[in-house]
């Protein structure tokens, strides 16, 4: 069947919609008029702040890790080898792959990024000149990574709070450089490779354009980058922060868009605490281009937040239609929710409290 349907239902923007996500290559169902529905499951709560030094913490200067080595007793930035890596640079050449199925080995090098000695300061509440190191080293590591010629991809994570499986609140995000391409790496290239040679610009460019035109979801921006809740998103509070000029890594910023980007990523960290005056959960990923070889004008790098959280002490299930199915419900409007992170201060809520 195509065409108009009948309904009776008033039209509201993010209800009773389904949108195109064009990086992905799916549907999104948007359904706001959910979220308001009586919720009897579990709630979560914010853990009890720590401490700034805890003397049991494997990521705290001078601790000593789980295998026994001792880390420095670092004043910035701090970085190491995963002890438990998932890839490694010794991986076995055997594998189990036979007859239909394959296998490969899992050659990789992971890496653990402490961003400040404090046990207790989050990213959101780091200042500036602190972020700006943090990126600093996230630009090296990208670069000293992708060198490896059997390094195709470096993915650069962060999960935050306990609620997406973090176990040490200690402020710090990892690193995954592997010989193979992430599978939503992959669609995108697809994606963006088949845009960028019909247009000649990249995907994401005229994403960008379209969120300024449209400004409604636009967040907060500045000379070197935007930040926006993406028409398309699949979780409440999702959001992209995209630079102006399409670069392919975080490596690829000069040192003035660096800086730019810094002082908006604080900006949009400090909001996300101050929506819920808490700790705001998220899995913060770094969307980059493959480091094999081979130049990619059609990739613009960005950053994606996926936070879990409906609203507060409600997580986002991924249940029958998302694992099942394989398509996104979100329970809210994204153009709420832009707004939502537009009304929310600039200035983090304890910093606020300290000054009152």
């Amino acid at each position: 069947m195509s065409g108009p349907r009948p309904s009776s239902v008033p039209y509201s923007p993010g209800q009773w919609e389904m949108r195109w996500h064009p990086l992905r290559r799916e549907w999104v169902g948007f359904a706001a008029h959910r979220n308001t529905r009586p919720w009897q499951g579990e709630r979560t709560a914010e853990p009890p702040p720590p401490p700034p030094f805890d003397p049991t913490c494997y990521l705290c200067p001078g601790n000593r890790r789980n295998r026994g080595e001792a880390n420095p007793r670092y004043t910035s930035t701090f970085v190491f080898d995963n002890d438990f890596p998932p890839f490694g640079m010794d991986a076995p050449e055997r594998t189990t792959g036979h007859g239909f199925y394959r296998a490969m080995p899992a050659y990789g090098r992971c890496r653990v990024v402490c961003f400040h000695p404090r046990h207790d300061l989050t990213l959101a509440e780091m200042s500036v000149e602190e972020i700006r190191r943090v990126v600093e080293t996230w630009q090296d590591e990208y670069r000293m990574l992708g060198s490896d010629p059997c390094v195709n991809h470096v993915l650069t994570f962060e999960n935050k709070g306990k609620v997406v499986g973090v176990s040490n609140p200690h402020p710090h995000g990892q690193i995954y450089a592997t010989e193979f391409l992430p599978q939503t790496i992959v669609v995108e290239l697809t994606s963006c490779g088949e845009y960028y040679a019909a247009h000649h610009r990249t995907l994401m460019e005229a994403i960008l354009e379209q969120e300024l035109a449209d400004e409604v979801r636009v967040i907060a921006q500045n000379n070197a980058a935007v930040a926006f809740v993406p028409y398309f998103a699949r979780y409440a509070h999702e959001t992209y922060l995209v630079p102006r000029r399409p670069v392919g890594s975080i490596a690829d910023l000069t040192p003035e868009e660096a800086e730019d980007f810094s002082a908006l990523l604080k900006t949009m960290l400090v909001k996300f605490d101050n929506l819920y005056q808490m700790s705001f959960p998220y899995v913060m990923a770094f969307h980059q281009a493959p480091t094999d070889g081979r130049a990619h004008p059609e990739f613009h790098f960005h950053l994606e937040f996926h936070p879990p959280l409906r609203f507060p002490g409600v997580l986002k299930y991924l249940a029958g239609a998302e694992t099942g199915g394989g398509v996104f419900l979100n329970d809210t409007s994204p153009e709420e929710k832009a707004k939502e992170f537009r009304n929310a201060p600039e200035v983090h809520y304890k910093e606020a409290g300290k000054l009152a």
